[in-house]
């Protein structure tokens, strides 16, 4: 009965979120109440239950997602993507174009939000194809398929920073094997694949974009640029490390909490992206306040996974499936992915897919001795990015910038996505075999 009551709960939120359009966060506290109900839960415990579950899924990702929406934001204004870009196209030349684009989109990726990294690269894919006369798609796919990758494997993105909290995993060591199995999968789907889409050229509309690239001499320095969309990687991959050794190091405990390194990461780039390119701290604080704003929409997003979570956990109903999921003789991390996809099919969002996920499979990864929660993180995160299609917000944004037919979106774009998904399962599964 526990499992009949939970797919029919997911059922319901895909109906909501999907077909009725609802708001996804009040989809979530809907479909958490009756759920409570539906298993025998008092009225006061399923109320306790829900504010637990938003209070402890939050808790530091507000910090964390928050200052990672700031640290974007200066970069994409500052002109710090577009120096990035500029210096990476000039330093592989037009041979190897598409490889360049790919380690731009990948480095542009890791601090900028999936929906504003989009905003910021598509108008220079727009130049970069005029000015080369290249296929818009051969020269799109490459940086567009690395900032799907680090919006679906990489914290401080929101839905693998959400899944390592709930799972536990520690944020630096996700981030160190998401990079390991983000490669193959942006040279996949990237340059390889992208070599395919020569034989598409869609009409642009140039008058589309209202952002003005920055001059040369008012952007920062490359090394500015690159310190400090890196920075966040750097600190929380070394003191990963370092915590090994020095665990009790006050110092070190400190700068390895995953907020603090945002907050590190933030305060530079205010700096150096900021007040150092002629600013006021009234104008960076401005700016920092629009980048929260933006990001509101999904901490609540998170917040509702969280209390049906919660629901899941305090009925007992997790803890019944996790029970029975133990006698299915299946690899977690392909069922993870395997859940995951479905929902990322039905829903279309990969964050609600994702977080929906988690809150699924969390009791039976507490069992599973075996698999490493950084591993099952990337396995979740990489299901959620399936086969993008037409009830994906992001399916109608690359549609419509780059002029397409639905057909041939399908074609492009979500094919795209699979490639994504699938090899980074591929990568999850190999990386188990060594760490």
């Amino acid at each position: 009965m526990p499992i009949l009551l939970t797919l029919l709960a997911i059922i319901a939120l895909v109906v909501l979120v999907a077909f009725v359009k609802l708001d996804t966060f009040i989809s979530f506290i809907l479909i958490a109440i009756c759920l409570g109900l539906a298993t025998g839960m008092e009225i006061p415990a399923i109320g306790k239950a829900i504010q637990t579950g938003i209070g402890g899924t939050l808790g530091d990702l507000i910090l964390i997602i928050g200052f990672g929406a700031m640290l974007g934001k200066l970069v994409a204004e500052s002109g710090a993507a577009q120096r990035i870009t500029d210096t990476l196209i000039t330093i592989f030349g037009k041979k190897y174009l598409q490889w360049g684009l790919a380690l731009a989109g990948f480095i542009i990726g890791i601090p900028l939000f999936y929906n504003a990294g989009f905003i910021i690269v598509v108008p220079l894919i727009f130049s970069i194809a005029i000015s080369t006369n290249m296929p818009i798609l051969y020269v799109g796919i490459p940086m567009l398929s690395a900032l799907s990758v680090a919006h679906g494997y990489l914290p401080p993105h929101p839905s693998p920073a959400a899944i390592a909290s709930q799972l536990n995993a520690n944020v630096g060591q996700t981030l160190i094997y998401g990079i390991i199995v983000a490669i193959p999968a942006i040279a996949i789907a990237g340059p390889i694949f992208g070599r395919t889409l020569k034989k598409y050229k869609p009409q642009l509309d140039t008058t589309l974009f209202n952002l003005k690239p920055i001059p040369k001499d008012k952007q920062p320095s490359l090394f500015e640029s690159l310190l400090v969309a890196l920075m966040p990687v750097f600190l929380l991959t070394l003191t990963s490390f370092i915590k090994k050794y020095l665990p009790d190091n006050k110092v070190v405990q400190l700068i390895a909490e995953p907020y603090v390194g945002m907050l590190v990461s933030l305060l530079l780039a205010m700096y150096l992206l900021g007040i150092k390119q002629g600013n006021s701290i009234k104008v960076v604080s401005k700016q920092l306040e629009e980048a929260f704003k933006s990001c509101a929409g999904i901490l609540l997003i998170i917040a509702g996974a969280g209390a049906l979570k919660q629901i899941l956990q305090d009925s007992g109903t997790s803890s019944y499936i996790g029970t029975q999921l133990q006698g299915f003789d299946i690899n977690p991390l392909i069922l993870g992915w395997t859940i995951a996809a479905v929902l990322r099919l039905c829903v279309g969002s990969a964050t609600v897919a994702g977080l929906t996920a988690v809150g699924i499979l969390a009791p039976l990864i507490q069992h599973q001795t075996g698999v490493k929660p950084e591993l099952m993180v990337l396995s979740i995160g990489a299901g959620s990015l399936l086969f993008s299609h037409l009830n994906d917000g992001g399916f109608w944004l690359f549609k419509e910038y780059f002029n397409l037919s639905i057909k041939d979106t399908i074609k492009t774009w979500s094919v795209m996505e699979t490639i994504v998904s699938v090899v980074g399962l591929l990568g999850v599964l190999v990386l188990n075999l060594f760490v």
